[in-house]
């Protein structure tokens, strides 16, 4: 018999820090995290930056003093921020945050990467 998944991730609270941009979220799981705007908008789940398929992604520049305008629930499972480029088409799950918070350390180091590698800068044109 397989083994049942475990629920998903639920939020017991979320803040939004506008002076440090950071988004501060808490799980009823006991895990908690801080993640930069920058963060969130450059590994927003919209197919805009993913794409439509693996290799399609875009890679976001000039995102480092993004800031997050305002923030709408969607349904019960989800949130979509609007950024200050305009950047509003992302659906953030709770799964997804809970994700992006846990291997956070490993997508901001790839993200730098391929920055890098592309020449590419952090700062607003």
């Amino acid at each position: 018999m397989p083994t049942p998944e475990p629920p998903a991730p639920h939020p017991t609270e979320i803040k939004l820090h506008q002076a440090s941009r950071v988004l501060e979220i808490a799980f009823a799981d006991g895990s908690a995290f801080r993640l930069p705007y920058e963060f969130l908008r450059v590994y927003s789940p919209s197919a805009e930056v993913r794409g439509h398929g693996p290799g399609q992604e875009t890679l976001q520049v000039g995102k480092r003093d993004v800031a997050i305008k305002e923030v709408e629930a969607v349904g019960h499972y989800a949130i979509r921020p609007t950024f200050s480029d305009g950047h509003d088409s992302g659906i953030y799950s709770w799964d997804y945050l809970h994700d992006l918070g846990t291997r956070q350390e490993d997508l901001w180091q790839r993200y730098l990467d391929r920055m890098a590698a592309a020449g590419a800068c952090r700062e607003p044109k």
